[in-house]
């Protein structure tokens, strides 16, 4: 009777090392596979996360093979709550039949709310969680990259499903996603993308090709300009400085106007994507340049509705005595090109939310992503502005 109780406790605690070195190996993985126990009010809750039919499978055989090695043994239990009772296999089953039924917790930190196409991606993203069922977890960083790392370490410790970013600058990511990779929690860039040597520290990035809207802005410029005889000076009102609408935006519109060898930028600086900076920033290129400009290009509309307040105010017609084109989409920016003070502007939508969501989705069923997705988006001169400023939701 001792023989067969000894050989009965050392088939369990070999059961519950195989499985503990199964838990570890897991909680290890790069995302594909997650398992790991919880206590919550009294008892366990064994949360499971990609491939969990693998998961019980194994476990169940591991029980079996341990009852056929010992004639005498009964079925093994795998677990058991802080009280004592014990959580069988069939249980566990049936706990994982309800837990597919749990809300997705998703971790967003966004960069900041400097303007109004900021708020409309926040708003995008805050409303198609709500409609998804997708708990959301919502981060401020007020462009600070500091605060960014402090949610994201947050929402590891909070052993969120997916974490999504929309990154303040490119550089210095590398640690903090190497972070979230080691805790098995998949990371999604949404709207702005990072400068990493390892593409697999993300799964996906979501938003707009920002080099191509640098070029669409160039393109325009060459056709608005193509009957001008003489050198064209052109001024720039750039985003923040390091981050990727800033940089490839800039790119894109160098690369194209490049065709053309008397189209010359004569100032180019930042204004962080703000109205503020952008009046300020446009009047110093004013004091120093006056009337020479010919063109001011802004990286989005917010600073091109400074820059129409300092153009003003120094006398000269915006959209006439100055080509002005600008990104983004906004509403009021539409508002300005029916008055034909902005010509054109190229559009970068914010409206993100759903795609994010059916991304996280598609992640936590264990479905691939393809490494970019990029949002549909057009350019939209003064001739459109009044038939479209009515379908504009930002």
């Amino acid at each position: 009777m001792s023989n067969s109780k000894n050989e009965n406790d050392r088939a369990s605690m070999l059961n519950y090392a195989i499985i503990d070195l199964l838990c570890s190996r897991m909680k290890r993985g790069t995302g594909k596979m997650r398992w790991q126990k919880k206590e919550k009010r009294g008892g366990i809750r064994v949360r499971w996360t990609y491939r969990l039919g693998m998961c019980i499978g194994m476990i169940v055989v591991l029980c079996s093979l341990a009852a056929c090695d010992s004639p005498n043994s009964t079925a093994l239990p795998i677990a058991s709550d802080t009280n004592g009772h014990v959580v069988s296999p069939s249980k566990l089953v049936l706990e994982d039949t309800e837990l597919e039924e749990r809300q997705i917790v998703l971790g967003y930190s966004q960069l900041g709310s400097e303007s109004d196409w900021r708020k409309a991606n926040t708003r995008s993203i805050q409303e198609a969680a709500k409609e998804a069922g997708i708990e959301l977890l919502f981060e401020n960083a007020e462009q600070s990259q500091a605060k960014q790392f402090e949610a994201i370490r947050r929402f590891i410790e909070q052993d969120v499903d997916v974490i999504a970013v929309s990154p303040v600058i490119e550089s210095g990511w590398e640690s903090i996603l190497l972070e979230a990779k080691e805790a098995g929690i998949p990371v999604i860039l949404s709207d702005r993308s990072v400068d990493v040597s390892d593409t697999s520290l993300y799964v996906t990035t979501i938003g707009s090709d920002f080099y191509e809207e640098g070029q669409k802005a160039g393109k325009y410029v060459l056709d608005k300009v193509r009957n001008e005889p003489g050198a064209i000076k052109i001024v720039e009102l750039q985003g923040t400085l390091g981050s990727s609408p800033s940089i490839e935006r800039g790119n894109g519109f160098r690369d194209v106007i490049q065709a053309r060898v008397d189209l010359e930028i004569i100032a180019s600086e930042s204004a962080d994507f703000t109205l503020a900076k952008g009046k300020q920033v446009m009047d110093a290129f004013l004091k120093e340049h006056g009337g020479e400009i010919d063109v001011l290009y802004a990286h989005n509309d917010d600073m091109a509705l400074g820059a129409i307040e300092a153009i003003e105010a120094y006398g000269l017609r915006p959209g006439k005595d100055m080509i002005i084109i600008s990104v983004d989409g906004t509403r009021r920016a539409f508002h300005k090109m029916v008055e034909g003070k902005i010509n054109a502007v190229v559009e970068c939508n914010p409206l993100l939310g759903p795609i994010l969501m059916q991304a996280v989705s598609e992640i936590i069923s264990g479905r691939s992503l393809p490494k970019q997705i990029v949002s549909p988006e057009s350019v939209f001169t003064e001739a459109l502005a009044e038939k479209e400023i009515a379908n504009r939701q930002y």
